[in-house]
């Protein structure tokens, strides 16, 4: 059971550890995006400037002024998630991170180009599932709110 060290994903995460009866570790590499100058910034105000488009269309081209690249946030957020395989070879892991991140780990076990990634919806409190063989990930399901048992691969 891990989570970004963010208090929002601490909250979502306590009770599904208490649920399971784990505790939960802190991934520092499961922390949003680094919006840098934009932190803070309501999406009112961010969507009337002109890098918006990039954004949304061009984000592996993007680079938040003074903060993080879409690419480099994808990048941290696959290794984090394949340091977690490797210490947890097998088992289940719960990782509770945030929607941009999330987005691209999907895009990444898709095999779709980040600049699709916006394409991607998660919510918050959604359960996107991923299992990880030797053959490749396979996506169980993205943005579900429904029952977790239907998640097991068949």
């Amino acid at each position: 059971m891990y989570a970004s060290p963010l208090e929002r994903t601490q909250e979502t995460a306590a009770p599904i550890a208490a649920a399971l009866g784990l505790r939960v570790r802190v991934a520092r590499g499961l922390i949003e995006c680094d919006f840098g100058e934009w932190t803070g910034e309501t999406l009112k105000k961010l969507m009337k400037l002109p890098e918006w488009a990039t954004v949304q269309r061009y984000p592996s081209g993007f680079r938040f002024p003074g903060g993080e690249s879409f690419s480099g946030m994808q990048a941290r957020m696959v290794a984090t998630v394949a340091d977690l395989r490797v210490r947890h070879r097998g088992e289940t892991i719960v990782a509770v991170s945030h929607a941009d991140p999330i987005k691209a780990v999907v895009a990444d076990a898709l095999g779709t180009h980040l600049d699709l990634f916006q394409r991607i919806v998660i919510s918050p409190c959604s359960v996107t599932a991923i299992s990880y063989g030797p053959t490749g990930p396979i996506v169980l399901a993205v943005n579900s709110t429904g029952a977790l048992a239907e998640l097991a691969p068949s």
